[in-house]
């Protein structure tokens, strides 16, 4: 098959964008065309080979019009682990979560099978990014929230957005939480357990958070700016975009974290970081 290349303006969930991204590979059609899907075929599943099983999902016939890429290059090079090498797709005019790295197999469905960040961080089936689907909507009410709050107690919880800016949430128990674009700015944490919970996107600038546990929790994206964090455990965390300085000099009226010897990330997590916010961790922590 022919080796197209494609240019597309790359849209990630945690807020960035990156225009004109060159890959090339094969067009996903001429790989269902020479299969011969049979005509029940209405989704398709993608998987990953990799250690947490991450997949992902599109209608057949919306995988068709997107003229989505297998792509084998990125940048004119050979695809590094990095990006998802040696084969991964590329689902334009979509969030980059439905491009999914190290591709193992695609399978074709009659019935929709929801894909690991739809599923275990609740990110939004459809990903459009000019309409901000970016999250589903959790069933729980206001009320709840309140109630939750006053209990310091969100275990378990499906919390997508709470709002607990400025409040003092000390040894507050989210162990196993879905706190997916939460707002805890400025809000007084010490010692709160976030044990393997979803903290994707999450607003944490200016927390206090000297002694919190993120053993095992998902803070992709999260925004560390400003926060306290000496004692802090990120041990199995994953890191990848999340931000503890100014990325950028625009950013210059926000504060890096407060990090030290006592705050634990793993060595391999700190690969999960921009070169710049690696570069202030490693300074930070005395590496």
């Amino acid at each position: 098959m022919p080796q197209l290349e494609r240019v597309i303006d790359i849209h990630c969930v945690t807020r960035w964008s990156k225009p004109g991204a060159r890959f090339a590979g094969v067009a996903l059609g001429a790989l269902l065309e020479a299969c011969r899907p049979l005509p029940q075929a209405r989704f398709l599943s993608f998987v990953a080979r990799s250690s947490r099983g991450h997949s992902t999902s599109l209608p057949l016939q919306d995988a068709l019009q997107l003229d989505v890429l297998v792509a084998l290059e990125y940048e004119g090079q050979p695809l590094s682990s990095e990006h998802g090498g040696p084969l991964r797709t590329v689902v334009p005019q979509r969030y980059f979560y439905k491009s999914l790295k190290w591709l193992e197999r695609i399978q074709v469905l009659s019935e929709d099978r929801l894909g690991y960040w739809e599923r275990e961080a609740g990110y939004h089936n459809a990903a459009d990014p000019w309409r901000e689907q970016r999250y589903i909507v959790p069933d729980i009410d206001n009320v709840q929230h309140r109630r939750l709050l006053q209990k310091r107690d969100f275990s378990g919880q499906d919390l997508l957005g709470v709002q607990a800016q400025g409040r003092d949430l000390s040894g507050l128990n989210a162990r196993r939480a879905r706190l997916r674009d939460a707002h805890f700015e400025e809000a007084i944490l010490q010692k709160a357990c976030f044990d393997e919970a979803n903290l994707s996107n999450a607003h944490l600038n200016g927390a206090d958070l000297d002694g919190a546990s993120f053993k095992g929790a998902d803070c992709e994206g999260a925004d560390f700016r400003g926060a306290r964090l000496h004692g802090a455990d990120f041990s199995g965390a994953s890191l990848f975009g999340a931000t503890f300085t100014p990325e950028t000099p625009d950013d210059a009226d926000q504060r890096s974290a407060g990090l030290d010897g006592s705050t634990r990330i793993e060595p391999h997590a700190l690969e999960q970081l921009t070169p710049v916010q690696q570069a202030f961790v490693r300074r930070a922590l005395g590496l």
